[in-house]
C-alpha cells in the first residue's frame, strides 16, 4: 500500500511485485506490469493494475496413488490469492474511514477482477492427456478492513513506512464447463470462497514484506488438507 499523496494518480509502471513462498513448497513469482487511473484528476478515479506471474506447478511434489497423477494443488492457493494468475487485470484500493495526513489510519479494502489460472488434466499416466495444461479465466472479488501505522529503521526516522494489517473475504468464479477440461471428474459449480488475515511492513529502500494465512469456507474439490501459509518477499522501485 502507497503512501505517497504528492501525486495519486500518476501512472505506474513495473513499479512493484512478489515472490510468494507457500508452507507446501510452492513458489509464485508476480510483476505488476503498469497501474493507472482511469476517470479525471481530482475527481472521481478508479485504480487499474495490470499484473503478470508464474507459478511452480509442483510437479516435484506429485504423488503417484494408484496409477494416477495429480498435479492441481497450486490451484489452492491461486483461487483465494487476489494476486496471482498468469494475467491478471483488477480494479483495488483502500477507502480510509478518514482523509487524514497522519500515517496511522484505518479504512475499507476492496479487490476485484479477472484472471487467467491453468490447470493441469488429471488421469491415468498411461493417458496422453494427463499433465496438459488448460487455461482458463476466474472471476473473483474481495472485501475487507484494512489498518496501518508507521513503521521505520531505528537510525533513520526520516524514511517512514507503514506497518499493516488486514483482514478480508474473498470469493471466485469460473465456468464449471473449464474446469471439467482439466479435472473431468468434478462435479462443481464452479464459486469457491474464503478468507485471510495478514500482516506487513513496508518501508521504501529497505523492506517490503508480508506474511499471510488463507481459509476456506467453500474450497476447490482437488485433495488438499495442509492450511495455506503465505510469505511474500516484495520489491518495489519508486523515485
Amino acid at each position: 500500500m502507497s503512501t505517497d499523496t504528492t501525486n495519486p494518480y500518476k501512472p505506474e509502471i513495473f513499479t512493484s511485485g512478489f515472490i510468494d513462498i507457500i508452507n507446501n513448497g510452492q513458489v509464485n513469482a508476480s510483476a505488476r506490469f503498469i497501474r493507472l487511473f482511469i476517470g479525471e484528476p481530482g475527481k472521481l478515479a478508479i485504480p487499474l493494475s495490470l499484473y503478470g506471474g508464474v507459478s511452480n506447478n509442483n510437479f516435484q511434489n506429485q504423488s503417484n496413488t494408484g496409477g494416477l497423477q495429480r498435479s492441481n494443488d497450486h490451484l489452492v492457493n491461486q483461487y483465494i490469492n487476489p494476486l496471482s494468475g498468469l494475467i491478471n487485470i483488477s480494479i483495488d484500493g483502500v477507502v480510509f474511514f478518514k482523509q487524514t495526513i497522519k500515517v496511522t489510519k484505518t479504512g475499507f479494502l476492496y479487490h476485484s477482477g479477472e484472471r487467467v489460472l491453468t490447470g493441469y488434466r488429471t488421469g491415468l499416466v498411461t493417458n496422453p492427456q494427463t499433465g496438459k495444461p488448460t487455461n482458463f479465466l476466474n472471476s473473483f472479488v474481495t472485501l475487507g478492513l484494512y489498518f496501518q501505522t508507521g513503521a521505520w529503521e531505528r537510525n533513520n526516522a526520516k524514511n517512514v513506512g507503514v506497518f499493516w494489517l488486514a483482514g478480508r473475504y474473498i470469493g471466485c468464479y469460473s465456468n464449471p464447463t473449464q474446469i471439467k477440461e482439466f479435472l473431468p471428474d468434478v462435479i462443481t459449480n464452479g464459486i469457491y470462497h474464503g478468507y485471510s488475515i495478514g500482516f506487513g511492513v513496508e518501508i521504501n529502500n529497505l523492506v517490503n514484506l508480508k506474511a499471510v494465512y488463507y481459509k476456506y469456507s467453500k474450497q476447490p474439490e482437488i485433495e488438499y488438507a495442509l492450511p495455506i501459509y503465505q510469505f511474500s518477499f516484495n520489491y518495489s522501485l519508486k523515485n
